[in-house]
């Protein structure tokens, strides 16, 4: 006697690579390691960070964030270059940069220096991850019109790097329990309001995305990249303080030279001869 389940299943249409009557079946769609691997590493410096800063290591932790800050900088290039670029991809390195670079700063420099300021002192913070959220978003819905060549206000990496920079410069040079120093505390206090701030500006920031290795550039900038290893060689803390410091002020200078000279200073697609803003322009 035959098994009616049986033969429903040996009459029946066979499910195969090509799935029900010969109908394609959909691919799985899969996550690319090795670029997703660079992204939880970096996550896994901010959430590090976070840690050393709990438990008073603050040297460790600034740190961790520039670590996290050079991890950043590899995904999406590791993802073009092995095309592995994906949605999920662009999802995770967004997460990932709010918690490196807008969740632990945040809270490094409030365990740092604001936690005996009482409500006072969830301003700077507040304010410093508030920006890097809507700087985060901003930039992921206006990403196909914005100029290449430039940030729309100040990158969350970079931020992060003003407000790590200082706590690392400040503990290099000595100064421990900083609560008690209350210059030390302000000047953290004014800093880290002005990086908030500044990643929710127009204010354009070069973005150094057209260097590279096809790219030509004046002999300048090679001098000035050579001058800055030296800076950071001699000094790593206060030299990179630094230097992301006068990248905080550039888009600000570029703002008012081009308020002056009246060109454009919105950096949504202003670029009208550049190859990469070809068809961003109504």
């Amino acid at each position: 006697m035959i098994d009616p389940k049986n033969k429903l299943r040996a009459d029946g249409p066979e499910e195969d690579d090509e799935g029900v009557q010969g109908q394609p079946r959909p691919r799985r769609k899969g996550i690319y390691v090795l670029p997703n691997a660079i992204t939880l590493a970096a996550l896994f410096s901010g959430f590090y960070a976070i840690v050393m800063a709990m438990n008073g290591r603050f040297e460790v932790a600034c740190i961790a964030i520039f670590c996290a800050a050079v991890l950043d900088s590899l995904d999406g290039r590791v993802a073009r270059m092995t095309n592995a670029q994906s949605a999920f991809g662009e999802q995770m390195d967004s997460l990932s940069d709010m918690v490196s670079f807008g969740a632990a700063p945040a809270l490094i420099v409030y365990i740092w220096a604001f936690k005996d300021m009482g409500k006072l002192g969830w301003i700077p913070s507040f304010v410093y991850i508030a920006g890097a959220a809507l700087r985060l978003a901003r930039f992921n819905v206006n990403i196909g019109v914005v100029d290449k060549r430039f940030f729309q206000g100040l990158p969350s990496p970079a931020a992060a790097a003003v407000v790590i920079g200082m706590i690392w410069a400040f503990d290099d040079a000595g100064f421990k329990q900083v609560t008690q120093l209350p210059w030390v505390v302000w000047t953290a206090f004014g800093l880290t309001l002005f990086a908030g701030l500044s990643m929710v500006t127009n204010a354009p920031f070069y973005s150094f995305k057209v260097v590279g290795a096809r790219r030509t550039v004046p002999f300048v900038v090679l001098v000035a990249i050579a001058l800055a290893i030296v800076l950071i060689s001699q000094n790593p803390p206060l030299g990179l303080f630094a230097i992301f410091c006068a990248y905080g002020l550039s888009g600000y200078v570029i703002y008012a030279w081009r308020k002056a000279k009246g060109r454009p200073v919105s950096m949504i697609a202003t670029s009208t001869d550049e190859p990469d803003e070809k068809g961003l322009h109504h």
